[in-house]
């Protein structure tokens, strides 16, 4: 698996917080259902890895489920083992480390030049720029003017308005959490989290599918 093609064919990474390990994987239900084919599950949810192995038994294997908040070298070999098809951390973790020395694909989170190229030089297929809102879209075009190679996620405070403006400036992806969640990680009605899906797929211009791998 590319994940690095992945993830720029598909433009978006759902990222998925919720109340429980049932909750997360409704998420993921009524995400994949909706289109998105990209997600990540954090694991400051209760009984992440429960719900990774859960979501990632139910889902096509198109579907690709990562574990996010990756922060210890335990983090990366239990996210393995519940079958993540990659890790996403925060920052340079030990779990950052551990993810790379296990060949689990890492998303690996920076903000400032040094700390991408240390991320790539840490093995991560792509750095998570992150918190991205904090800077703007213009963040990201001033750290590929001396990084033109660097492959680059936008993460943290993007929605569905602001998503086009991230991958015009360079951004290969995307990630979405709470504006794209809402309250459906407390119990909200899947159908309105499916319909932010959709809403986020037609303004970044990425096709959608079925879970069963149909074109619609």
């Amino acid at each position: 698996m590319n994940l690095l093609k992945e993830l720029t064919d598909r433009k978006v990474l759902a990222v998925v917080r919720a109340d429980s390990p049932h909750l997360a994987v409704a998420c993921v239900h009524a995400l994949t259902e909706a289109g998105i084919g990209a997600l990540e599950i954090s694991l400051t949810t209760p009984g992440a890895l429960d719900a990774i192995a859960r979501a990632r038994a139910d889902s096509p294997p198109d579907v690709l489920i990562g574990a996010g908040t990756v922060l210890t070298a335990e983090h990366a070999e239990l996210a393995a083992a519940a079958g993540a098809s990659f890790a996403v951390t925060p920052g340079l973790t030990p779990g950052a480390a551990r993810s790379s020395a296990l060949g689990l694909p890492l998303l690996c989170g920076a903000l400032t030049p040094t700390e991408v190229l240390a991320a790539l030089d840490a093995g991560a297929t792509a750095v998570k720029v992150f918190p991205a809102a904090t800077h703007g879209p213009g963040y990201l075009r001033d750290l590929l003017a001396p990084l033109p190679h660097a492959p680059l996620i936008a993460i943290g405070g993007i929605d569905a308005r602001t998503a086009p403006d991230y991958l015009a400036a360079g951004a290969l992806a995307v990630g979405v959490g709470s504006p794209l969640l809402g309250d459906a990680g407390r119990g909200g009605n899947p159908a309105d989290l499916a319909d932010r899906a959709a809403a986020l797929l037609r303004a970044v211009g990425a096709g959608t599918t079925t879970r069963a791998g149909e074109a619609r």
